[in-house]
């Protein structure tokens, strides 16, 4: 067990190994109400366990089968942390009942009205554990160093369907009462819940999509190529071990891109665009099923692990499914996305390493593009030294070695250099290991990247640049990366006139493309071209995905007047944002 700065477990005393939930989900009092039932192993006959709460409201505690009452205290709250649940158990104790409310404002938990779903009929919940908002709906030991299995018993109204992390049902029932199993040993924060009016469709034998049914339909289309992603991954780094690998679509609040919650990715609308050019996003969360959680991270320090290891194999699948040019164009802009980040956050920043630390700080802020696309170019650079081959044949190892496990950086990196670098004194230095892993910025050795179908855009950009009108330009059947590479290239002096033309020509203000329009509108911010600025708003009134909520406002709040309009907007949509994109506007608005 890995000390955790960001929970209030002690594990390596007492850890709970499975998680029996019993709730009542009502949507009146927008409240989970039941019982958690925690299966522990007492390692060192300690008389307390230490779960992490926030707000959860205990009504009482028992011990084992025959419900021995117990006493139990919660802890002062601690910022960003929320209180440790302290429960007096025997050397002997092998379950602990907890009888328990959830707060109507429980960080976790999503509650919408009908108007707010795609329907507009019935309303909707959603769960967002990620990366320590588990204990805010269960009472547990929140942190990614222990593992539990679970079971639920769900109720909710009748004419809902529930779907869990878990084997799910694929169809609602008249009682409104489901039963979910995870077999497999997870981390708290892949809890996941949704309850709303949610239909299925298949879209091969293991995989399928839950939706609202007005979006279903479009999204079974929009993610038909989910199975064979799922032999992509397996042909190279070993089987799928979770049975099934089902997606849910959410509404638009739903703060990330994806959540990659196991067996139940759940992922936002905005990658609905009607060209599967935004697929790229169900090849992350799938591979997140071999890098994340089947080998998770110890603590939020190492949050690289996860995700930089899920970016690079995102990467492979395009590559795998539509060709190595499609990748190179997408590992081009992800390395410009990079190039920004490491440029706002401070070349210099201890922010910017792979290996964090957070102490004290909410881990939330640890997601900017550094765990994800530096580590992804640090297990790209080391493919480039060692040869492909060697590397998968690494790659797939590590994941049978630590299957199932949770593992700090230096864990990681001893295994490298035992498995791989194999006291090759040129090849450790070739790799600048330390650099990647514990220096600020990228290093010197980065693997090239280059794209030719970018370079046919900033060609178009050249000759746009020299004269030619925009709508003349050659842009048949561009894809959506192609279109955010050409609005980049938008000059830093362009006035109303050159922002007009663009408008006019490509219509970007009314894109139904949310890459392309947040593009846009970041644009027309940092030019001040306000006929753009009503888009701005309808954008952010119908969008809570926090990558765009966070990116607008931090450019809207870089002049006076900007930081105005955006805190108007915000007055009107906060409300509507899950706490997660919430927490971040927040910050940013602040006066």
């Amino acid at each position: 067990m890995h000390k955790d700065p960001h929970s209030f477990a002690r594990p390596v005393e007492a850890v709970v190994r499975n998680l029996d939930l019993a709730l009542k989900v009502d949507f009146s009092s927008s409240t989970l109400s039941g019982r958690a039932v925690l299966q522990i192993e007492n390692i060192k006959g300690v008389p307390h366990l230490y779960l992490d709460s926030n707000r959860l409201h205990i009504e009482r505690v028992t011990l084992n089968s025959n419900e021995e009452p117990t006493t139990f205290r919660l802890d002062p709250s601690v910022r960003y942390l929320g209180q440790a649940l302290v429960i007096d158990i025997k050397a002997d104790t092998v379950t602990v009942n907890i009888y328990y409310k959830t707060d109507p404002e429980a960080a976790a938990l999503q509650w919408l009205t009908p108007g707010q779903t795609a329907g507009g009929k019935k309303p909707f919940l959603y769960t967002q554990s990620q990366c320590i908002l588990a204990r805010s709906w269960v009472p547990c030991q929140d942190t990614p160093a222990v593992r539990m299995t679970y079971q639920a018993h769900i109720e909710v109204p009748p004419d809902l369907l529930a779907i869990m992390s878990a084997e799910n049902s694929q169809k609602r029932n008249s009682t409104g009462i489901y039963e979910f199993r995870m077999p497999q040993s997870i981390p708290s924060y892949l809890l996941a819940l949704a309850v709303g009016d949610i239909e299925f469709r298949a879209t091969g034998p293991r995989s399928g999509i839950y939706a609202e049914p007005s979006m279903v339909d479009r999204a079974a289309w929009e993610f038909a190529e989910t199975e064979q992603m799922i032999e992509v991954i397996e042909k190279m780094y070993g089987p799928y071990l979770w049975g099934r690998y089902d997606l849910i679509v959410l509404p638009p609040s739903f703060p990330w891109g994806g959540m990659e919650n196991p067996r139940l990715t759940f992922a936002t609308p905005t990658v609905i665009v009607g060209d599967r050019s935004l697929v790229s996003l169900v090849a992350h969360e799938l591979a997140h099923s071999w890098s994340g959680n089947l080998v998770t991270n110890a603590t939020w320090n190492d949050f690289w692990l996860n995700e930089g290891f899920t970016n690079y194999l995102d990467h492979r699948v395009m590559e795998a499914l539509h060709g190595k040019e499609y990748d190179q164009m997408l590992s081009a802009l992800s390395l410009e996305d990079l190039q920004k980040e490491i440029q706002e956050i401070g070349s210099g920043s201890r922010d910017t390493r792979l290996k964090l630390d957070f102490t004290g700080r909410d881990p939330e802020d640890a997601t900017t593009q550094i765990p994800y696309d530096k580590g992804q170019f640090f297990l790209r650079t080391i493919e480039s030294y060692v040869g492909r081959t060697r590397w998968d044949e690494f790659v797939k190892a590590y994941f049978q070695h630590f299957a199932f496990q949770s593992i700090t950086t230096e864990e990681f990196l001893q295994y490298l250099r035992q498995n791989l670098v194999n006291g090759d004194g040129q090849l450790e230095r070739d790799l600048q290991i330390e650099a990647w892993v514990y220096g600020a910025g990228v290093p010197s050795n980065i693997v090239e990247v280059k794209s030719t179908a970018l370079d046919k855009v900033d060609q178009q950009v050249s000759e746009w640049l020299n004269g030619k009108p925009a709508g003349q330009l050659r842009t048949d059947k561009w894809s959506t990366q192609e279109w955010m590479h050409f609005i980049r290239k938008t000059p830093a002096a362009a006035g109303d006139q050159v922002m007009s033309e663009l408008d006019s020509a490509f219509h970007f203000s009314d894109s139904q493309n949310a890459e392309v329009l947040n593009e846009w509108l970041l644009q027309a911010i940092s030019k001040q071209y306000k006929p753009a600025y009503p888009a701005i708003e309808r954008f952010l009134s119908s969008n809570g995905r926090r990558k765009y909520v966070k990116q607008i406002f931090t450019a809207l709040g870089k002049t006076p007047e900007g930081l105005e309009y955006g805190r108007q907007i915000y007055a009107k949509t906060r409300g509507a944002y899950h706490t997660v994109t919430r927490d971040i506007a927040d910050r940013i608005l602040r006066s």
